[in-house]
């Protein structure tokens, strides 16, 4: 089968544009792509492990309930019904024959050919080796592991309703979240707020029952919006009593027996690990120009250094930030984030295009807007940048620019209706506080009952009484 299928893409006369990598920028680009090509003019194919793109800044809200996790992702197929989109990864890239080799989720790996190659591959969880992180840690890099991180919560008030051990019933209520970005600190405010609304419906376990830690090695959370608001985000967790732990690192935390470098010791079920990302490690398989982090090093046309046909951008990827560098900042780059990572996308798809045709390449620049953060339901901080003025809101406000801002910039006229439909039901509605653990494991009580009872020990040993040793 993979023969005949490999046969017909060798036989193509038109040129294939290898899109490797299904996230925000790699759907955004191949959409463009799409968008701008004539009919015919060539393939593009996109490769992902996922048949589906996920939009992370919502991943918080998933995690609390307040939007469902299906309306938080994008299926590729759907969206790009002119593309070809193969489950699967892209291991090794070969540049001088210009051939990929594709690891798709069954089967033997197989190798495509391309002529234009865009690198979106994104960012992973950044982790370092501390004991016990990997066994027990919790990250928030997908929606897994938003709803993963629902039904987790929600387990342990189930726990310690039930339990009459006082130390299963406190590991149980202590909730540590390690990184104090936009990802940390909208995590545990959501999920303090779920906690604290799931409280009133338990007999036995009460917000003050339960205990949040948020830890960060750096001196303040949120920089994104500025030191001012990130000092009230601070003060506004604390106020619902999470405790903000600053210049602060985690040592270990094997069995659940978290240790900070402060000397602070808990003992806790749920470790939600969001100290910041890192480029895919499979980059450095490609055999292209990395900066001193592992991004790809690109020009301000988003070409990769030193080629003609490899486009790289979004979290991969290194990335000029000309507006900071024509005011005078020569080491500028752009930030990873969805506000960068669109706009790249946009770019990156006309100049793949342009330089298909032999057109000049158009480089990438773009003022920072701004940026917005959710701390909760009505909770939030915004920096909005208009020109040389910055306004700052926080509160109510806040959080209305946050969910506006998001809102219209999830992909497809689809999604944002179902989410925006999500919001206006939450307005009427009761939060849902049920916890689908067993989604996890769903075929476990089927095997249970399935599974062939133990034979008797009589019938086991042929009905013959087993002899006493002397």
């Amino acid at each position: 089968m993979w023969g005949w299928i490999l046969d017909c893409m060798s036989t193509t006369e038109r040129p294939r544009i290898l899109v490797v990598g299904g996230g925000y920028v790699g759907l955004y680009a191949a959409r463009r792509i799409l968008k701008k090509m004539r009919y015919g003019e060539a393939t593009v194919t996109v490769v992902d492990p996922r048949s589906y793109m996920t939009y992370q800044p919502f991943l918080p809200e998933a995690a609390a309930g307040s939007i469902s996790p299906r309306h938080v992702v994008v299926p590729l197929r759907r969206v790009l019904p002119k593309a070809e989109v193969l489950t699967g990864r892209v291991t090794t890239i070969d540049q001088d024959r210009k051939v990929a080799t594709i690891a798709p989720l069954v089967g033997d790996a197989y190798e495509l050919p391309f002529d234009y190659l865009v690198v979106a591959m994104g960012a992973v969880s950044r982790t370092f080796p501390i004991p016990g992180l990997a066994e027990n840690g919790i990250g928030m890099k997908g929606i897994e592991e938003a709803i993963g991180l629902r039904n987790h919560v929600l387990e342990q008030l189930d726990k310690a309703d039930s339990t009459t051990d006082e130390e299963v019933r406190r590991k149980a209520l202590t909730f540590v979240f390690v990184g104090g970005g936009f990802a940390g600190a909208e995590t545990v405010g959501e999920v303090e707020d779920m906690a604290r609304d799931a409280a009133k419906y338990y007999k036995n376990v009460k917000r003050e029952d339960m205990r949040f830690l948020l830890v960060d090695v750096a001196d303040k959370i949120l920089p994104e919006v500025g030191p001012k608001l990130g000092a009230y985000g601070k003060e506004h967790l604390e106020s619902r009593g999470v405790e903000v732990y600053l210049k602060t690192g985690m040592d270990s935390c094997v069995d659940g027996h978290v240790i900070l470098n402060n000397g602070l010791e808990v003992l806790s079920n749920t470790i939600v690990w969001t100290a910041g990302v890192k480029p895919n490690p499979a980059l450095s398989r490609f055999g292209l120009p990395l900066g001193p982090r592992g991004h790809i090093d690109t020009a301000a046309t988003l070409q990769v250094q030193g080629t003609d046909y490899i486009w790289a951008a979004g979290d991969n990827a290194q990335v000029p930030d000309m507006v900071g560098r024509r005011n005078g900042n020569e080491n500028a780059w752009c930030p990873p984030n969805a506000q960068h990572a669109l706009r790249q996308a946009k770019v990156l798809g006309d100049n793949v295009v342009s330089g298909m045709r032999g057109f000049p390449q158009k480089e990438y620049s773009h003022a920072n807007k701004g940026a917005v953060a959710g701390l909760g339901l009505h909770k939030g901080v915004a920096m909005i940048v208009m020109g040389k003025m910055k306004i700052k809101l926080k509160g109510r406000l806040a959080w209305y620019m946050h969910r506006a801002y998001h809102g219209m910039a999830m992909p497809t006229f689809n999604r944002k209706i179902r989410v925006f439909a999500d919001w206006t039901l939450a307005t009427f509605l009761k939060r849902e506080v049920v916890s689908l653990g067993a989604m996890e494991n769903p075929r476990e009580e089927f095997y249970e009952a399935a599974k062939p009872a133990p034979a008797p020990a009589a019938a086991a040993d042929g009905g013959k009484p087993k002899a006493k040793a002397s």
